[in-house]
């Protein structure tokens, strides 16, 4: 991941021109959704275009969704799964994928086992960064030995219950160690926050703009 920059903004399910993105900040982009319908899953890729310098670093998103019978049916097979997640590393120019997934406690055992095929099947130099809740990242351990190399803790739509978990925001160290190297902010939701030499991820609900894009130079800097 040192070979990454230190900045991301998420450009999600929406059309974006970031032609004129600052070169010390890389995009994290929605590559496709994958969604688990029971023992079967559906991929659907981006359909929105995004457009990007050819010095951007991009990193391919994917994200996970569960429909609800699928919990109480045999979930699909990791190996093809992970073969899905590890055919973003095609698209041009990605440097590194990330997992956008939520996981109840009963479906943990199943993620670590998805994780550890995709770094099987990844080449060592492609990274593997995941997106976590607060709570993973703050007395919840279960990140522990999995092998990726950075947990972004999600800082936002937290909600009141979660207040104490903004600690992280303050100080690296507050968070478990897949937490540390990380962590995710959004424009809409002010947080104190001290980068504190952790790469800085930041979404928009909105479509990115010039002025928008200068809040994340200069939350990062602060």
């Amino acid at each position: 991941m040192d070979r990454l920059p230190d900045r991301f903004v998420w450009a999600w399910e929406r059309a974006e021109d970031l032609r004129d993105l600052d070169a010390g900040i890389g995009v994290a982009f929605l590559a496709q959704t994958i969604t688990i319908a029971g023992s079967e899953f559906h991929t659907t890729p981006r359909r929105q275009p995004l457009r990007v310098s050819p010095a951007t670093a991009l990193v391919a998103v994917t994200r996970i969704e569960v429909e609800p019978a699928a919990s109480t049916t045999p979930w699909p097979s990791v190996d093809a799964l992970s073969a899905t997640i590890a055919a973003t590393t095609a698209l041009p120019r990605v440097s590194a994928v990330q997992i956008d997934f939520d996981a109840a406690a009963s479906e943990r055992a199943y993620y670590r086992q998805l994780i550890g095929r995709l770094r099987d099947r990844l080449p060592p130099a492609v990274p593997i960064s995941i997106t976590a809740l607060a709570s993973w990242c703050a007395g919840d351990d279960w990140l522990a030995g999995l092998p990726i190399d950075e947990a972004v803790p999600m800082l936002f739509r937290m909600g009141p219950a979660h207040e104490p978990f903004r600690r992280i925001a303050l100080a690296r160290d507050a968070a478990a160690r897949p937490c540390r190297g990380a962590v995710g902010a959004s424009l809409d939701e002010p947080i104190d926050a001290h980068i504190d030499g952790r790469r800085l991820y930041v979404f928009n609900p909105r479509p990115w703009t010039s002025a928008t894009l200068f809040r994340v130079r200069k939350w990062s800097t602060e």
